[in-house]
């Protein structure tokens, strides 16, 4: 009886702690869900009203943290910086600075050098960080890439140093030569000799100052106001009579064909300094005794058929390394004969800027000590006519265009040989 009165009484009492036990539990659930979870500050819409729609248009990546520096808000931009990841904030000086602007309320701003993921070749992302405080307890972040613009600023820096370069050096030739015809007063053959020389500087002054002009009003690539049909004869005309007096010196034959009946849509002055600067090139860096073809033809294309124009030398070519800089600005495959030749190293820039604000491109195959094949590619103007009737017939080639090295480039019709 002893043993069966203590198990009962054993049994009350564990029944009773159970129910004390759930009771208790039931309490506590009840009160923790009553409760604010700091899950629910970050899941629930915890910004100032309106904040949301001003971040949304905003053009600087923005993020919202909370005081426990967890991210409440963060835009899409601000992923593909890499700013936020897992949640946090990523970047370390960033989040010092929320840090410190939520415990004084001070507005803060850095700007920063930043890794780029996946490049694997230490690129730096540039960008401006400002960091405000939004409420009581969070903390706006909005960052700017500023990349593009000191790219920009870069690129503007290296333009004033080169054309500073190329100004002082035929200005100071012209200061020297004249001192020198000053001293030379009573040899009148010195005098003749040293204002042949300042003639030649001031015409490759004058030939730079002209194609700044030129390149700064098309380097910008905008739509072409007062466009209108320009005739690729006239075109290639204008080229060679640019040129005729500097093939005739070095005795060079320049071949012409395929241009009759074909016309482009643009500028005619932009287009002529186009084509001319790439005739002039051909025949600056051409031997003596050589060729020089220009030959043009319509393709089809996509969106309406192109005219090309390509201009064919038998010059010293041009390297794999050098072909993928020569339409930059300044830049010389060889400066000695490009000073020799008077070259400014701006033809090339001015070419392709040319072609892109006409919807066109200009390509380049070269191969050392072969020559060069440049083609223009440019929209034609009006309607697309009858291939078949326009084309003539392609084994009516002359011995001129025969005699031309052999380049990557599709037969053309016959060309005319220019005295």
């Amino acid at each position: 009886m002893d043993v069966n009165a203590a198990v009962a009484a054993a049994a009350a009492i564990a029944g009773v702690l159970t129910g004390v036990i759930a009771m208790l539990a039931f309490r506590w659930s009840e009160r923790e869900q009553k409760r604010p979870t700091r899950t629910s500050l970050h899941t629930d819409p915890v910004l100032p009203p309106g904040v949301d729609t001003v971040l949304s248009v905003l053009r600087s990546s923005a993020v919202v943290l909370d005081e426990a520096d967890a991210v409440v808000k963060a835009s899409s931009a601000a992923y593909a910086l890499g700013l936020v990841r897992g949640g946090k904030l990523s970047v370390e000086p960033m989040l010092q600075m929320a840090r410190d602007t939520r415990r004084d309320g001070e507005i803060r701003q850095v700007e920063l050098d930043l890794p780029r993921r996946g490049t694997g070749r230490g690129e730096a992302l540039a960008v401006s960080a400002r960091v405000a405080p939004l409420g009581s307890r969070l903390v706006l972040l909005l960052v700017e890439d500023l990349t593009e613009a000191r790219r920009i600023e870069a690129v503007r820096r290296d333009f004033v140093a080169n054309v500073s370069h190329e100004l002082k050096t035929p200005v100071g030739a012209l200061s020297l030569l004249s001192e020198a015809v000053m001293d030379a007063s009573e040899d009148p053959e010195a005098v003749e000799r040293f204002a042949g020389r300042m003639q030649i500087e001031a015409t490759r002054l004058t030939s730079l100052v002209q194609e700044l002009i030129d390149l700064s009003r098309v380097q910008n690539d905008d739509p072409l106001e007062d466009a209108e049909p320009v005739r690729m004869d006239e075109l290639v005309a204008e080229a060679v009579d640019r040129c005729r007096h500097a093939a005739g010196a070095k005795q060079i034959t320049m071949a012409a064909g395929g241009a009759a009946d074909l016309s482009v849509w643009g500028n005619r002055g932009q287009l002529a300094a186009a084509l001319g600067n790439l005739v002039e090139n051909a025949v600056n860096y051409s031997p003596a005794r050589t060729r020089v073809g220009i030959a043009a033809r319509r393709v089809t294309a996509p969106g309406g058929d192109m005219i090309e124009v390509a201009v064919t030398d038998q010059g010293i070519g041009i390297s794999d390394k050098d072909k993928e800089r020569i339409f930059e600005r300044f830049y010389r495959v060889d400066p000695a004969r490009s000073r020799a030749t008077g070259g400014t190293g701006l033809g090339l820039a001015i070419v392709k800027h040319v072609a892109a604000s006409h919807g066109g491109e200009v390509t380049v195959w070269s191969s050392e000590g072969q020559g060069s094949t440049f083609t223009l590619r440019l929209p034609e103007a009006g309607a697309a006519r009858d291939r078949a009737h326009q084309h003539p017939d392609l084994d009516d080639l002359d011995d001129e265009a025969d005699d031309l090295t052999p380049q990557p480039y599709e037969p053309l019709p016959s060309p005319e040989v220019l005295p």
